[in-house]
């Protein structure tokens, strides 16, 4: 079934959002996490001092030592999310595991490379390089190639 899509422009006033629907589906569940994407934001730790990030500016997660680390142009954070944790909350933000202990921005990718063995060699905005293992090859592929993030 289609969803219909109204869209109304004000000239003065609140902006606001109505969604409307019969039943909680995947295509409702996203449009709302799309919704409140803004919303969130990602605490993030830096020595003792505690810095709050923007998803949107985040280059990547790394987990190493049982402790998950957000990757930005201005520095390393400890964050408290696992890796599942902030894929899951942060896929409408572009997040993407590509790789058991990574999951990237895909919007914060500047260029690909194809390697062997299926891996893509992903060169981040930053210079930095991410690579995309084979595992997680094909779903990156098909999303760039007009598939949804969570499908």
């Amino acid at each position: 079934m289609r969803m219909k899509l109204t869209i109304n422009r004000i000239l003065e006033g609140e902006d606001e959002v109505i969604l409307r629907y019969r039943e909680m589906t995947n295509e409702v569940e996203r449009i709302l996490r799309a919704l409140r994407a803004d919303e969130k934001k990602l605490i993030g730790r830096q020595e003792k001092e505690q810095v709050i990030l923007d998803p949107k500016k985040v280059l990547y997660l790394e987990s190493v030592d049982q402790w998950t680390f957000a990757y930005t142009e201005n520095g390393v954070y400890r964050i408290e999310y696992t890796l599942a944790e902030a894929e899951a909350v942060f896929a409408a933000e572009g997040f993407f595991r590509c790789s058991k202990s990574m999951v990237l921005n895909i919007w914060k990718v500047a260029s690909l490379k194809s390697m062997s063995c299926n891996r893509i060699d992903a060169r981040m905005e930053n210079g930095e390089h991410v690579i995309i293992s084979r595992t997680y090859a094909a779903e990156f592929r098909r999303i760039l190639k007009g598939g949804k993030l969570d499908e």
